[in-house]
């Protein structure tokens, strides 16, 4: 019988993909770029959030946006409308992630590509997906809101293990869901010790001073 060549494919893709992302983020660092990668699941309110961070940010910033889906335009033209900065929509063909080249692909397509100093890529609506593919970003942000349970960090851990902070959305419903917030820091923290998590409702600002100093501070260090 004879011997049959095995790939594994999947590794391969990991690994080229992992490289691709290490040489963005070296490029990024030499132009003093800071790349955001924001994920969760669809509806947890990525980009209400990411117009009251931005609106907080711009005046100091120069910011260029990438919104991430299978098709529509929706939130890029909504990202503009509401903060004035430069959004651009990415279509992924039907993939549920970006990978690294796409998204060297989306910051070449930004009118002023090397002129930026925050770019935030708003990831496609998927806990599963986006984590398993490094996109070359700085920092990489994941929100979870209330209606989508305190359990999510358990099921769907490596979301919350490549996260390097977590915003908690919604928190204005806390009472209409059985959402325990205590234990679901403890499940975050359970996947990730050194996570950073804030508490935070998008709709009426709460929360996102703080976050978006956080951000601020990151950029700031980043660009030493």
């Amino acid at each position: 019988m004879e011997n049959i060549r095995i790939i594994e494919v999947k590794q391969s893709v990991f690994a080229a993909n992992d490289k691709r992302a290490a040489e963005l983020r070296q490029s990024l660092k030499e132009k003093k770029i800071f790349l955001l990668n924001v994920m969760s699941s669809p509806g947890s309110g990525k980009t209400t959030t990411l117009t009251g961070i931005i609106n907080l940010l711009k005046d100091e910033f120069r910011i260029g946006v990438m919104e991430a889906d299978i098709d529509s335009d929706v939130d890029a033209r909504t990202v503009s409308a509401l903060t004035g900065v430069e959004a651009i929509q990415l279509h992924t063909g039907g993939m549920c992630h970006l990978d690294a080249d796409m998204t060297r692909q989306g910051i070449e397509a930004l009118s002023n590509k090397d002129g930026y100093d925050l770019i935030i890529l708003e990831n496609v609506g998927n806990l599963v997906c986006p984590a398993e593919f490094d996109t070359g970003a700085v920092r990489n942000m994941c929100i979870l809101s209330v209606p989508e349970g305190d359990d999510k960090p358990l099921k769907y851990p490596l979301m919350f293990e490549v996260s390097n902070f977590v915003l908690i959305n919604k928190i204005d419903v806390l009472d209409y869901f059985d959402f325990d917030m205590d234990k679901c820091k403890e499940n975050i923290r359970y996947r990730n010790p050194n996570v950073d998590i804030f508490e935070i409702c998008a709709k009426n600002g709460q929360g996102i001073s703080e976050v978006a100093d956080y951000i601020r501070d990151l950029i700031y260090e980043w660009r030493k």
